[in-house]
């Protein structure tokens, strides 16, 4: 702002004088700017308490989803706590073992068999195949939701093991769930899935009247998210369209003293069944379809 009057007259310019001081400014004004600048850049960089802070607002902004990287990816705890048994249906050198596998334990309702060497397709591709490589894909899918999972067997025994054991090995881990999975070998043109649930059953060694109405649940949950994920359809030869079917004359279930059911994924003898199990990615839909139902059931 200028003035002009009697009291504040413009004043004449001396010029031998101006360009030294103009000199001096130019000089001067420069630094004590970039001296100022590096103050606070210090003293930014820094609380009292010599605590980091952020030199600029973009530096303490939060990261946006986009500046996520994979390997911020955790895998889901959601089902941490809880534990899956899976029971992978027959094992393939039972047939090397009929003495073995034919002798008779106790069930409950009666005596039968440890186990059979199950079914296969027309080509030759067996049940006990397909039961254990479903089952390594349902392992990792319920790990990734932070299960604790075991296999009944995995490949690893000569035989069996005997259906009693399979019971005995849900009980022993305390399991939430146990799911055995296995195909049926049905006449052709029977087609689809179902799921076996256990009855109330008090005879014997078996009890199963504390387990049968979270079995029947579990089963359910699994039949419609089987369905779902597969895309095919409930059994057209048992359980009525329901794909639920109940029995007693199982021992695996029969013994059971935790949440238990059998799963038949389809039928192995009918030819366009028989191309769904054989396809390494219909089996992975089928592994989705029973964990979302197992998943459900133990999220309650």
């Amino acid at each position: 702002m200028s003035y002009a009057g009697p009291e504040f007259e413009t004043p004449q310019p001396r010029r031998p004088r101006r360009r030294p001081l103009a000199l001096s400014l130019a000089v001067l004004v420069p630094g004590a700017l970039l001296g100022w600048l590096v103050y606070e850049g210090v003293s930014g960089a820094a609380d009292g308490n010599g605590t980091a802070a952020a030199a600029s607002p973009r530096a303490s902004a939060p990261p946006t989803a986009s500046s996520t990287t994979a390997d911020d990816k955790a895998p889901s705890a959601s089902l941490r706590g809880k534990v899956v048994v899976i029971d992978p249906g027959h094992n393939l050198t039972n047939f090397r073992h009929p003495a073995e596998i034919n002798r008779k334990v106790d069930i409950g309702t009666n005596r039968k068999e440890c186990d059979t060497t199950g079914t296969s397709t027309n080509s030759g591709y067996a049940e006990a195949k397909f039961t254990l490589d479903v089952a390594h894909r349902l392992r990792t899918l319920l790990e990734r939701q932070g299960a604790t999972v075991k296999l009944t067997q995995d490949g690893g025994r000569p035989f069996g093991p005997c259906v009693d054991e399979r019971a005995r090995i849900g009980n022993k881990a305390k399991a939430d769930a146990v799911v055995s999975i296995h195909a049926d070998g049905a006449g052709a043109g029977q087609r689809g899935y179902h799921v076996i649930l256990p009855g109330r059953v008090h005879k014997g060694i078996a009890d199963t009247r504390r387990i049968a109405a979270p079995s029947a649940e579990l089963g359910k949950l699994i039949a419609t998210d089987f369905g779902h994920a597969t895309h095919t359809r409930p059994s057209n030869y048992i359980g009525h369209g329901t794909g639920l079917d109940t029995r007693t004359d199982l021992g695996g279930l029969n013994l059971s003293k935790v949440p238990k059911v059998f799963i038949e994924c389809g039928n192995m003898r009918d030819s366009k069944d028989a191309a769904l199990l054989t396809s390494k990615a219909w089996r992975q839909k089928a592994a989705q379809g029973i964990s979302e139902g197992i998943v459900r059931f133990l999220r309650g």
